[in-house]
């Protein structure tokens, strides 16, 4: 068995607390170190390290549980004998929150799903991590876990909102352009419903920007990003919707929403972007909604603002921060 190459471990979000875990204690990362040009035994790492065959065996099931190395067995003199390599030489831990990326003209921050600030909502309403339940379902408590922030999928029934707090990342001195925010989204059905119509309504600062009608709450099929352990008779994946406000006005993908302009909402000089998501207690369609994370659904994306921003002729243009 030849020992591992160049290879390389991305993690993020909860998957990554096994592997942190496994790496936090010294004997642990000393076996590493000595699986990185060989492949060893139990007999020669317990001689390397002076340590008791059991206390090395205890701690190679700890970095094999955790994907770290490779195990193999081939016949030694006294029965079979446990071959061991490792399987990664870095590891990249993407550290959970806001991504922001800067370019000459436009910034782009990524908000996970689950990366909200203030969230109201009644039931039916949950979280889900790409691997479990988070809390309990239909308790609105458990959307206050800590664990909310691995959310790859959220969802509340009838009236509510969650709101995100985006970082204003312009540069001093200027002046946004257009804003375009983008999501998955559907309404909530019990399990689904493809004509669950909701009525969902956005506000960015407080201002309310204007209401578009999801047709439906989509499931019963395995999409692109569906997890294994989620079942296909509840809802699924959403629809790609795209929020743009500029001088002119607010539209929804392409189409013209409302007289609102990105003055009214007073982005230039503020700290930050507030953003809601919601539906009005009196909204003729008062359905919920579901949000998906880039683990889930059918694109590969959290909700994504990219602003653009131009310098006023009087004024010099300064580096991105």
């Amino acid at each position: 068995m030849p020992a591992s190459g160049n290879r390389t471990l991305t993690l993020e979000g909860e998957v990554a607390l096994g592997v942190l875990k496994a790496l936090a204690n010294e004997t642990r990362l000393l076996i590493l170190s000595m699986l990185s040009h060989n492949v060893m035994n139990v007999s020669e790492l317990a001689d390397a390290l002076n340590l008791p065959h059991s206390t090395v065996n205890f701690n190679l099931k700890q970095l094999q549980a955790a994907g770290l190395i490779s195990v193999e067995y081939e016949p030694g003199t006294r029965g079979s004998q446990k071959l061991c390599s490792k399987r990664f030489d870095e590891i990249i831990y993407k550290v959970p929150g806001v991504a922001v990326e800067s370019n000459p003209d436009q910034v782009t921050v990524s908000m996970p799903i689950g990366n909200y600030a203030h969230i109201e909502a009644q039931p039916t309403c949950g979280l889900a991590s790409e691997t479990k339940i988070i809390g309990m379902l239909d308790n609105p408590r458990s959307l206050y876990e800590p664990d909310h922030v691995y959310a790859q999928i959220l969802w509340f029934g009838k009236s509510g909102y969650v709101e995100y707090i985006f970082p204003n990342n312009l540069p001093y001195g200027a002046a946004p352009d257009k804003l375009d925010l983008s999501m998955e989204i559907c309404s909530e059905a019990p399990q689904y419903d493809p004509e669950w119509p909701s009525d969902i309504t956005l506000w960015i600062n407080g201002q309310e920007v204007g209401t578009f009608t999801s047709p439906g709450d989509f499931g019963g099929v395995r999409t692109r990003l569906t997890p294994r352990w989620w079942n296909e008779d509840q809802t699924t994946h959403g629809l790609l919707k795209h929020w743009i406000i500029t001088e002119d006005g607010a539209y929804i993908d392409g189409e013209r929403l409302s007289d609102v302009t990105l003055h009214d909402l007073k982005i230039q000089g503020a700290n930050q972007i507030k953003v809601r998501l919601g539906v009005k207690p009196d909204a003729r369609n008062c359905s919920g909604l579901n949000l998906f994370g880039r683990k889930f659904g059918n694109y590969e994306q959290d909700i994504v603002m990219r602003t653009s921003y131009v310098f006023p002729n009087d004024m010099p243009k300064v580096s991105v921060r």
